[in-house]
């Protein structure tokens, strides 16, 4: 029986919570539609960010749909937005409709994703670094350089295509996941760093045990340690 280290989320909305075996974490970062969800989010920004024609994002049936559903459901206020605010309006919610993953929980009391419903905690944390001015997996060499006080299990892109995550190790002697976090935003240099947005690149709205991650789609996974993710003794 294949273990499971920490908890899966096919939706976070509506989605019940369950282990997230070696199986399930393969077969939802190799899914065309989360490559697909990833991609569009990221196309669509570049051609905003660069002025850029956007007929074809605007006319596609996707896009139509999520229209036709927005004007029924917000009514005046969303009509009134510009062609460029639907667009963000829509690649974010692609972006929030990503399966996700709850690395520092190995199992919930039940099949709800509350924080007063955590049963055992996994070992592992979050770290979140996003809006970066430059390529993110420079963040990720650093972790590689000899003495790095830290057991990266996980390395990958974000979605938005200008963050990275990391999940860690959590290192009890420091305290809490937030504290966690801290100290390992100062070993990478990027405590108190402003991204592209103005704001700090480092996200402390993550602190909590039961916070979502966003899947990734497997091009943007930097580095995967198997043996350790997936193993619940971490032997």
């Amino acid at each position: 029986m294949e273990q499971a280290r920490f908890c899966f989320q096919e939706n976070q909305y509506f989605g019940e919570v369950q282990p997230c075996t070696l199986a399930v974490f393969n077969r939802t970062v190799d899914s065309p539609g989360v490559a697909r969800k990833i991609q569009t989010r990221r196309s669509v920004d570049e051609l905003i960010r660069k002025g850029e024609p956007l007929d074809e994002w605007l006319n596609s049936y996707y896009f139509r749909k999520f229209c036709e559903k927005q004007d029924a459901k917000q009514g005046e206020t969303f009509k009134g937005l510009t062609p460029v605010q639907k667009l963000l309006q829509w690649t974010n919610s692609l972006k929030q409709s990503l399966p996700c993953f709850i690395f520092a929980v190995r199992a919930f009391d039940g099949v709800r994703r509350k924080q007063e419903e955590i049963q055992l905690l996994s070992g592992l944390f979050m770290f979140d670094g996003d809006h970066l001015t430059y390529d993110p997996y420079d963040v990720f060499i650093h972790t590689q350089v000899p003495g790095f006080p830290w057991q990266v299990r996980l390395a990958h892109k974000t979605s938005s295509g200008e963050g990275i995550r990391l999940v860690c190790e959590w290192r009890m002697e420091l305290g809490n996941i937030a504290d966690n976090q801290i100290q390992l935003a100062r070993d990478l240099g990027l405590m108190g760093v402003k991204g592209s947005t103005g704001k700090p690149v480092v996200d402390d709205s993550c602190i909590d045990a039961s916070r979502i991650s966003y899947c990734p789609m497997r091009d943007d996974i930097y580095y995967i340690d198997e043996e350790h993710l997936f193993n619940i003794n971490n032997e």
